[in-house]
């Protein structure tokens, strides 16, 4: 049996693809500046919170990989987009926690956090609806 698939349907899927693999290299570029760094990148991020930058740094990998596995249609993409997404919002609760907590922190981190969060839930969202036509996880015997 010869699966077909909508050609449309694949361009959008090359295309959030790479969208995620491009976000995945800009978050470890520029979070490994900051952590690793000592310099304008450590001082324009101002009052980061370390766990959150940790976390978004590491996630970064995450980024790359399920752009990657996208890219070839692998059904658990959307199983790794989806748990980058929870757990981004879960960073997201604990940061919103610190910050009540009268912990130090910068007025871009919650923008960045919300956009993070968002553009998670999307590429999850879109990795399930194209998930239908991706190929299965291979099997080792």
């Amino acid at each position: 049996m010869t699966m077909t698939t909508h050609p449309r349907r694949g361009i959008w899927t090359r295309l959030l693809s790479l969208f995620a693999i491009g976000f995945g290299l800009l978050t470890l570029r520029e979070g490994g500046a900051v952590l690793f760094v000592d310099g304008a990148a450590r001082e324009a991020a101002g009052h980061y919170v370390p766990f959150v930058l940790w976390f978004n740094f590491l996630a970064g990998f995450a980024y790359v990989i399920a752009g990657v596995e996208l890219w070839r249609r692998r059904r658990w993409a959307a199983w790794l987009a989806s748990a980058i997404a929870l757990a981004t919002a879960l960073v997201f609760l604990a940061f919103g926690v610190h910050v009540a907590l009268g912990g130090a922190w910068e007025e871009r981190t919650p923008i960045a956090m919300t956009l993070r969060t968002l553009v998670w839930v999307g590429i999850a969202t879109m990795a399930w609806r194209t998930s239908a036509n991706a190929a299965p996880l291979a099997r080792t015997h």
